[in-house]
């Protein structure tokens, strides 16, 4: 528990403003461990008190169906040595929300039930933009299919989804079709305007790169160069100094003989 203890320090540290709600667990089992950490996080301190704390299960057995349940726990009349590792649990009704990211990457997990190999590639922007395009007509074809059976009276009207439908199209912004071209032919020109501003910047510090690297390469020739000269001039140096030498000694042995 002194585990759990510090990572939930270091986590609130990180987001103050996020609030300890309860715990969860891959298994759907309720048991007396469950009992155990299901106290832990309930109690004062730092725990959820004076609220209960919230058990989520989430079942990951392979082959079925993703199932999820919520509890929260109620104290049942046991010895206080039991006290600890005993409550009753209560389900709770719970709903699931996500938002446009996190359903983006949902249906992209998801979709890699249907393949042998469970992997599944990446789309690009436009490959998303034509997807979501295409749900949208579908649901929109959907509902119009919907409208003409209700009015043909082939199918039973709904007042609850009528009212939710006049709601949704009350939302739709009122603009003309030229003036959306317009708008969308604006959008288009800004994203080439920055695409070729990066495309420029790229090029510039590439350019610059290898400035740099010619320059540094030809510091390196020069350097050479100059220490290939200065050796062969050592060298012719110490040739004459050597012939000189020479003469010398031959001018001495000249001496001698003669003398």
């Amino acid at each position: 528990m002194d585990y759990q203890k510090q990572m939930l320090q270091l986590h609130l540290r990180a987001n103050p403003k996020e609030v300890l709600l309860g715990w969860y667990a891959t298994s759907s089992d309720l048991n007396t461990f469950s009992a155990l950490i299901q106290n832990f996080y309930g109690q004062q301190g730092d725990g959820t008190w004076p609220h209960p704390a919230i058990h989520l299960t989430v079942s990951t057995v392979p082959g079925k169906d993703i199932e999820a349940k919520t509890y929260i726990s109620a104290p049942v009349g046991v010895t206080a040595e039991r006290a600890a590792d005993s409550c009753l649990f209560i389900p709770v009704p719970h709903e699931i929300k996500y938002g446009e990211a996190e359903r983006s990457g949902l249906e992209l997990v998801a979709g890699a039930k249907d393949r042998e190999d469970r992997s599944q590639m990446l789309q690009t922007d436009i490959e998303s933009l034509e997807r979501a395009i295409e749900q949208v007509l579908e649901m929109i074809e959907r509902v119009s299919n919907y409208v003409s059976e209700v009015l043909d009276e082939e199918a039973e009207p709904s007042s609850a989804l009528g009212q939710f439908l006049m709601n949704t199209l009350s939302l739709a912004p009122k603009v003309d079709a030229q003036d959306i071209e317009r708008d969308f032919n604006n959008h288009i020109q800004d994203v080439l305007l920055v695409s070729y501003l990066a495309n420029t910047i790229r090029t510039q510090i590439d350019l610059s790169n290898r400035l740099a690297t010619a320059a540094l390469t030809m510091g390196t020739e020069t350097s050479t160069t100059q220490e290939s000269g200065q050796k062969g001039n050592q060298n012719q140096k110490r040739g004459n100094n050597n012939n000189n030498n020479n003469q010398d000694r031959r001018q001495q042995n000249r001496s001698t003989t003669e003398a």
